[in-house]
């Protein structure tokens, strides 16, 4: 109880009744352009970060891990059409709904790709023990070529780490003042 305020003496908090809030309640939020984008309607690009006051709301019957996912409406700057996204927890991004599309996202294909050869080699690799072999030995070789390229990068910088630099701009400054000198003579 604050000191502040006067309280009667059968005041009891208790008997306060609770504000019955719904659970998709929207709140107001300023937010920044998680990527980019382009929006269906108009066609324009909104840029990553670009700020606009959006609704938040949480999204029902969904949560990831028990996190809870939100998804947010944001309008396009020409056209006024209602954007959507929601937060992906799971891929540490967000998953965009409806009125615009997402632009290129070169790691996520890249990523996808990764996974889909992985796959296709535990699967070759089940079926056929002779492929097992093969990619071992495959690996091996590209796992020596690195360490070669490797020692020599190494090589190469100790190299460099032997040039004395200050010795050489020293022996430059003596070449120098011995050309004024000779232009003077």
């Amino acid at each position: 109880l604050s000191p502040q305020k006067y309280y009667p003496p059968d005041f009891d908090p208790a008997k306060i009744p609770k504000l019955k809030l719904p659970k998709d309640r929207q709140y107001v939020v300023r937010l920044m352009a998680p990527f980019n984008m382009r929006c269906k309607t108009c066609g324009e690009y909104i840029y990553k970060g670009k700020k606009f006051n959006a609704r938040k709301e949480t999204v029902q019957n969904e949560v990831y891990l028990g996190l809870p996912i939100f998804r947010f409406y944001i309008k396009c700057t020409r056209c006024l059409a209602e954007i959507t996204f929601k937060t992906d927890p799971e891929n540490t991004d967000y998953t965009m709904e409806h009125g615009a599309t997402r632009n290129f996202q070169a790691e996520k294909i890249l990523e996808e790709e990764e996974k889909r050869m992985q796959k296709e080699r535990e699967e070759e690799e089940l079926n056929n023990p002779m492929k097992v072999l093969e990619n071992r030995t495959k690996d091996s070789k590209l796992e020596m070529e690195v360490l070669e390229n490797l020692q020599e990068l190494k090589e190469l910088n100790q190299r460099q780490a032997n040039v004395d630099f200050e010795a050489m701009l020293k022996q430059y400054k003596e070449f120098e003042e011995e050309q004024k000198r000779r232009e003077q003579e």
